[in-house]
Parts: C-alpha cells; structure tokens; sequence
C-alpha cells in the first residue's frame, strides 16, 4: 500500500518499488526535512537495540514489547500538532500487534480528505523518513476511506491488511470507520472473496511448496506457513467457517519463533530457513541441533495445513449450492414420514447419513460417526472409521475424530483380527488414505496405534533425493504399494512392510537393522503370527537389498546373486521385496527411480529366482562373446595403430545379457518407471591397441565433451585368430564419418548392445606371446544438454588425451570449478568416502566410492586406479540427486583379488585424491 505523495525529495535516495527501505541502511541514510536529528528517533533505536539483546525477553513477549515500543515512537512522530482529520493505523502483521525483528512496518496514513495536500505531505514524510533513516522495512500509503474501500475491492491484499486494522495515533473514531466498514464489506463479500482468498493459497502452496516438508523452508509464504494463519483469521473473520482452535496457537508462536531467531543470527529480513542458518538458528532457540528445530518447525506447519484442510472444507459446505427437495419429499418430511432428506446436485433426492461401516456414515461429504455409534466401548472403530473414509475417498470429519481420540479406548495387544483387516484396508485405499491418516495422526491416534510413530513424526530426511519427511515418506510407501498389490500373493504384507519399512530411522544406527527389530515387535502388536512377523522384519532388513546390489554390483558374478538369494530365502519374500523395492523409490522422488533402475531390479530379481529354483549360477565375468562389429573395429584399430569411433542411436529399457546401465550424470534426467521403451542416449564404441590409460582417458574425453556415462564395458580383444579369419573389407574411416550409417558411426548389428544398467567395465584375460591385442570399449552416452559432438572430435580429443598434447586433468577441473556452485553460503557436501565391500565377490576385491557428482569423477576415479596399478573388472555407476555411488572390480596384474592390507590402501588413495 503506497502513494506517491510519500516518495522522498528529489534528490534523495529512492527506496525500492515496494515502498520499503532498499536494504538494512544504516541511521542518516535518508534525512527527513525539519527532523530533530537527536530527538525520538535516537532514542527509539536505542531502546529498540536493547529489547532486542534482551535474553530475558522473547518470544511473543518480545514480539508485543517491540510492537508497544514501535507504538509509542510512532505517535510521537505522528505528534499532537498532526491535521485534524487524519490518524495512523497499523494494518497487516504489524495491525496484529506482534513485530519480529525485521518484519515490515505496514502503515496506513488515512485521512478524511478535508486535509491541505502540503500538510499531508508534511505529516507523511514526517512518519516516513525516519523510519527509512533506521533501515527498517516500510510498507505504507496514504489514503481516504473510500479510497483504502478501492484499493481493498481491487487487491485481495489490501483487503487481508485492512481486517487488522489497528489505531496508532490520531482521529480514533476514524480509525474505527475504517475498521468496521472493512469488517463489514467482507462479511458481506465472503462468498465471493473467500474463493478468491483459497486460490491465492492454492497458488502460494504451488509456488513456494508445502512447508513441512521442504529442507530450506518459506517460514511465511510456504503451505502451512504464517501466510496460512492470516487467511484462516480472514476465515474466521468471514463468520461463515472457523478453524479448529487446538495446537493453532502454539503452531503460530513456533513460527514466528523460528523466524524471530533467523531475523537476529543473520541480521537479514528473510523468512527463509537456509541450511547454512539452521544451527545457529537452533541454538537461538535452546534447542538441541538443526533437525531438533526443523522437526518443531514441520510439527507447527503441519498443524496449519490440516487446520486449513477442515475450514476449507467448511467453507465449501457453507458455499455449496443448494437444491430444493422435491415437494413430495419436503411434505413427508413435515409430516414425519421417512428420514430427513438432502439432495444431490442432480435433484435425487438421498438420505442425508448414508452408512459406511458399522458405527460410520457420510455426512454432508464427510465420513462421521453415526448416531448410534459408542466408541467408548468399540476399541475398533477408530481403525474402522479411518479404512471407511479412505476407501470411500472421505475426508475424517473433525468433530469424529476429536470423539475418538477422546473416548475411544485402546487397542488390546496383540490386536483382534478385526482391528488388523481394517489396518490393512485403510493401507490399501491408494491416496485417499493419506488425508484420513493425517486427521487420525493430528489427533494422536497414530501414535496409540503404534507407539513408534512418533519417534518418526515429521523426522527431516537430509538428503534431498527424498520430497517426504519420514513419516509422510511410509505413508506415501504405503500408497505407491496398494497400486502394486495385484502382484504379489501377500498384499497385508506388503502394505505393512511399506509403511514400516523406515521405522528404524527414529533411532541411532543403521535404521535397516534397527527397524528389524522394531517391526518385529510392531508385526505381533498387530497380530500377525510368527511367520508373518518373521517374513515382515526381513522385509524391514532388506528393503534396501536389491536396489544396492543392482546398481552397485556386478550381476554376472555368481557371488553377487548367491548372496542376495541367502538373503532372501523364498519365492514368497521376494516377490514382496520385489514390489516393496518400486514402492518406496516411486515414493522418495523422481530422482530415485526410473525404467534404467527398473530394468536393473527385474534382471536381478529374475536371477534371483531361478537360484531359489535350483538353477546353477552360470559365471559371466569374462564378458560375452565378441560381436562381427566388435571384430570389425578391433581390426581396424590394429590395422591403423589408433583408435577408431562408431556412434549409433540406442533405445531400451531391458537389462538383458547381464550387462549394467548407469544413471545419468548431471544431465537432470528423472523418469518414473514407464513400461515402454526408453531413449538411452547412443552407443559409443572405441577399439584401440592396447596401452595403459585408456579407462581415464575415455572417461575425461565423454566428460569434456559433457556427456553423461550410462553404460560402459571395456574389452581385451586377442587377434591372433580374428587376422587370420577377419572378414573382407575393414571398418569405416576412424574418425567414425561414414554416410550410410552402416559403418562405425552408423547402426550396427542388432543385439549387440551392452543392456542393463551402471557402468560396466570387464577386462578380459590376460594374453600370452606378441599376439597382437587391441582393447575394444563400449560407452552408452547421452548428452546432458544440446547435440552430441562429432565422432571425429571426439577421436581427435581421445589421440591427444593418449598422447598427452591434450591437458585433460586441468581442463575438467575448469569445468568442475564452473559446474560447482559459486555462493560462499552454500552447504559444503562431505568429503568422499572409499570403502572395500568384504565378500562380495569371490573374483575380485569390491571398491564402493560416495561421493558428490561432478563433471569428470569417473576420470579422476579412473586415473586414481590406473596410478594405483591395479585392473578394473567392472564398474556400477549410480546417481541419487548430487550424491554419486560407484562400485568397482579390482584385481592385482595378475588377476586376483588384492589382499586386505591393499584394498584398504587402495580405498585411502582413492579418498585422498578425490578431495
């Protein structure tokens, strides 16, 4: 709210076009014409900074103090000499008489319109002036009723500040013209503003997201923020709806709380809870550490949103048309004949409680609890009433479950097989159940239910591949598991596996193994018998099982699938581990699952099986045999003495032949696990005489060129055989620009591609004699934005990379150093970890690198083992978010498996040289 009568003197510095200070200015930016320089102003400041470092005061009690010491300064600048006819009102956060440390001043100068426009000017600029000379942000205008009544009917804004209104100073009976003619026009409005007032909320979630579940939180404009708790007291303020009152209070403190702190560590005006702020906002408040207030601050957000929830539902039933009954219905209804009727949109006319379940009904578009219902002897019917709503997709009514939680007694333990169906009903009703378990969750029934929900209620997650909390994260589990219920034998285990498989993270240590326990102990309060509690903690154990091995091992050992099959036991357990294993990537985000990941896990799964089956575990380690266009170019390699290209076009989405297909790297690709076929980028092929450094050299050329490593495998072609028995004709020219697309850079032989999913990388037995033997690579690439290089540039890179004229190392790490991001203020990442995975593979020693994505990683990994003398059998690459995890098969020259003492001097170097 602003007038141009309050700009500053030409001359002077202009404020920004919000009509606030243009940053924290410091005392004399703006000088205020005829202001007393050592008057009020000096010793509001004053005053002002020692409320602030008061440690005594804080809070809501600070908040009202600087709110009344704001007060006072501003009547005294408005003065007694002011125009007859005019008063200053606080409106907005400021009209609620609360102010953080850095909040606006929101202040309207009204006026009745009998005052000379010099004296308003004078009066205003009087205010104004300084206000901007402390840096404080300013929000103001100067207006008449009829003009505030404007600007109000043309700006939903202006309309939410003036129901705040409050009186600072002036003509008081003005003051309450304003108010009361505000209060009344949206009364009378409500039914057309209160939609406009839920769109704007419905846009402000979608922009800014849903607060409790955001790692760097809008404490003000995100869904369940402090914009949320200004429409509901607008709501309220309607008098058509009101929000339930319990915890909302509390809520609201334990964000301005939050945001009061923020205001003061960083002496900025933001409501942004930046990571880098979070400790230091947390140990303003006394609490333990940065996940301790994260955790508050999503309980007190997740209280406004479903207190938005219920009153946006009410204000729907309250503006929900309604249709007469047809007159035969209404007169039976006089006359008491029949039950009382309501009337669908249609005109048919329906009975007004439509039962549900035993002791449950709709009700005007909500599941209640039905007149003779008793939940005070009917321990069941919260589970009941709760599986009723989802499956009907009905919201809880409020009134219900405040019932409930109030009277409904506890389940006895272990629970009745009643109570267990309806647990397992209300997992499977798909989406619906996530409202119905939030109303059941706010009330604290989930917590009665199982008593170790609470030690994961609204528990942030810190990496940022996952969108959930962790409780929301095993409901939405849960969800995504109903919709795969029809292939599984067991559908009660499955849904009670997803909901419970991260119970373990409430709890130090690694949550798998802790979260055994505690489903275990969950599985017979339920009621489940031994061998379903039995089969439910393994799935707690394992639930991580397949989506490691797949994309961090290599499929063709046979240890890799012994191993996962020991872990397993049964046809039964994996099959539900299988499902279980989609569910919960479909529900950490988009990053966490796609058709290459899918396709890595089906070709494990059905490895698996067939071991559970009897079948032997055929060892495919030494690669596949080579192909007529492998053969091709390994020719022309050694004919030319250099390296030759072949580029051709790959669509897949099967991980046949054992083969792994990474995630993408930094290209922000994310599927959602389509059934279809899915481009993969192309197929890069490169043979050249063997020599060492071409793993890291590959690597870096790809990496320079800025394309993305999905799958590789590295070859040692001996040709003593293939000269002599090498087909007429030789490959396309080397630098891969044949025509026809038949060549090097063309389509070659089908069913010749690498499939599967990380990068795989075999090297093949060692030769003997001068055979003459060339190394045969092949990459799947994509490019990470763009077209893809020329094969010939990329030839030309890779002779200069192997000949050292090109200055690889130095080149990526310029690249690396513009990818990283450049605010001092951003988070710093750990440092990379290198650990050896013990028996793993009874062929080589497993490497397993973590470590943040970054242009040319592999190189660097790459060069590391190269220097480090040791081979690479394979290699998976995997991407979650920025977080990259790479396994590597090593062995010494001769082929064997490096010792203990080497594999763990092996993992330091790798660590020392990627920091």
């Amino acid at each position: 709210m602003r007038d141009a009568a309050t700009a500053p003197a030409a001359g002077a510095p202009v404020p920004d076009g919000t009509g606030r200070s243009a940053g924290g200015g410091l005392p004399g930016t703006w000088a205020c014409p005829g202001a007393d320089p050592g008057g009020a102003d000096e010793g509001y400041a004053a005053a002002r900074v020692r409320l602030l470092q008061d440690a005594e005061l804080s809070g809501p009690d600070r908040r009202r103090a600087l709110s009344a010491l704001t007060d006072r300064w501003l009547a005294e600048l408005f003065g007694p000499d002011a125009p007859t006819g005019t008063a200053l009102v606080a409106v907005g956060g400021y009209g609620h008489g609360e102010l953080s440390p850095r909040s606006d001043l929101d202040l309207l100068l009204l006026h009745d319109g009998s005052t000379d426009a010099t004296a308003l000017a004078a009066l205003a600029d009087r205010l104004w002036y300084p206000v901007w000379d402390l840096g404080l942000a300013l929000d103001h205008s100067v207006r008449t009723p009829d003009q505030a009544r404007t600007a109000a009917a043309d700006d939903l804004k202006v309309q939410l500040g003036l129901l705040e209104a409050r009186h600072l100073a002036g003509d008081a009976d003005l003051t309450a013209q304003l108010r009361t003619a505000a209060l009344g026009r949206w009364r009378a409005q409500a039914r057309t503003r209160l939609p406009e007032l839920r769109e704007y909320a419905t846009e402000r979630a979608r922009r800014h997201g849903e607060l409790r579940f955001l790692l760097e939180p809008d404490l003000k404009e995100a869904r369940g923020g402090l914009r949320d708790l200004t429409a509901l007291r607008a709501v309220a303020a309607s008098w058509l709806a009101d929000a339930p009152r319990e915890g909302l209070q509390q809520a609201r403190d334990t964000l301005l709380d939050a945001r009061d702190a923020l205001h003061v560590t960083t002496g900025r005006a933001t409501d942004r809870l930046a990571l880098q702020d979070q400790d230091q906002v947390a140990e303003a408040l006394g609490l333990l550490d940065a996940d301790t207030l994260l955790r508050r601050v999503y309980e007190a957000a997740g209280a406004v949103s479903y207190a938005s929830d219920v009153t946006w539902r009410e204000v729907e039933r309250v503006l929900r048309p309604r249709t007469v009954a047809p007159r035969a219905a209404r007169l039976r209804g006089l006359l008491g004949g029949g039950r009382r009727s309501a009337v669908r949109p249609s005109g048919e006319a329906v009975p007004e409680r439509t039962p549900l379940a035993e002791g449950v009904v709709e009700h005007e578009g909500e599941a209640a609890l039905a007149l003779h219902a008793r939940p005070d002897r009917d321990p069941v019917l919260p589970l009941r009433a709760a599986a009723a709503a989802a499956q009907a997709g009905l919201p809880l009514a409020l009134p219900a479950v405040r019932k409930l939680a109030r009277t409904a007694p506890d389940l006895p333990v272990p629970w009745p097989a009643e109570a267990r169906e309806e647990f397992v009903t209300l997992l499977g009703a798909g989406e619906a159940t996530v409202p119905v378990w939030e109303a059941m969750d706010a009330a604290g029934l989930i917590a009665r239910l199982l008593p170790d929900w609470e030690r994961v209620r609204c528990r942030p997650q810190r990496n940022p591949v996952h969108r959930y909390t962790v409780d929301r994260h095993l409901v939405e589990t849960a969800v995504r598991a109903a919709a795969l219920t029809r292939r599984v034998h067991r559908p009660d285990l499955l849904l009670t596996g997803a909901l419970l498989h991260d119970i373990g993270k409430g709890w130090p240590g690694d949550h798998s193994l802790t979260g055994e326990t505690i489903a275990r102990d969950l599985a017979a309060r339920i009621g489940f018998d031994a061998a379903d509690t039995r089969t439910l903690a393994g799935l707690v154990r394992h639930h991580l099982l397949l989506v490691e091995t797949a994309t961090r091992r290599n499929l063709d050992d046979p240890a890799t699938i012994r191993s996962v099959a020991d872990a397993v036991g049964s046809h039964g357990t994996l099959e539900l581990l299988h499902a279980l294993t989609e569910a919960d990537a479909l529900a950490t985000g988009p990053a966490a699952w796609s058709a290459w990941r899918a396709a890595l896990v089906d070709d494990l799964v059905s490895r698996v099986a067939a071991v559970l089956s009897g079948a032997a575990v055929a060892d495919q380690t030494g690669g596949q045999e080579l192909t007529a266009e492998g053969e091709r170019l390994a020719m022309e390699a050694w004919r030319t003495g250099g390296p030759v290209l072949a580029l051709r076009p790959q669509q897949g989405a099967g991980s046949g032949g054992g083969r792994v297909v990474a995630e993408p790297r930094t290209d922000g690709e994310a599927a959602s696990g389509g059934t279809g076929p899915e481009p993969v980028g192309v197929e890069l092929r490169v043979a050249l005489p063997e020599q060492p450094g071409v793993l890291p050299a590959v690597a870096g050329v790809l990496a320079l060129h800025k394309l993305t490593v999905r799958a590789a495998d590295l070859r040692l072609v001996e040709l003593s055989a293939l000269v002599e028995c090498a087909p007429e004709g030789r490959a396309d020219s080397p630098d891969g620009d044949s025509p026809d697309g038949d060549g090097p850079v063309g389509q070659g032989p089908e069913g010749d591609a690498p499939d599967g999913r990380g990068a795989t990388v075999s090297s093949g037995a060692t030769a003997s004699g001068e055979a003459p033997r060339v190394l045969l690579l092949t990459w799947r690439v994509a490019a990470q934005y763009g077209s893809l290089p020329q094969p010939a540039r990329l030839r030309e890179d890779l002779v200069r990379a192997l000949d050292g004229s090109l200055r690889l190392a130095a080149r990526l790490a310029e690249r690396e150093a513009a990818y990283r991001p450049r605010r001092s203020t951003v988070a710093q990442p750990p440092p990379p970890r290198a650990t050896v995975a013990p028996g793993d593979s009874a062929a080589a020693t497993v490497l397993e690198v973590r470590a943040q994505d970054a242009p040319g990683l592999l190189h660097r990994i790459g060069r590391a083992l190269e220097e480090a003398g040791v081979r690479v059998r394979s290699a998976h690459v995997s991407t979650l978010g920025a977080n990259a995890v790479d396994a590597f098969y090593v062995t010494d020259a001769a082929g064997s498996p490096l010792s203990e003492v080497a594999a763990a001097r092996l993992a330091q170097r790798l660590e020392s040289e990627l920091r």
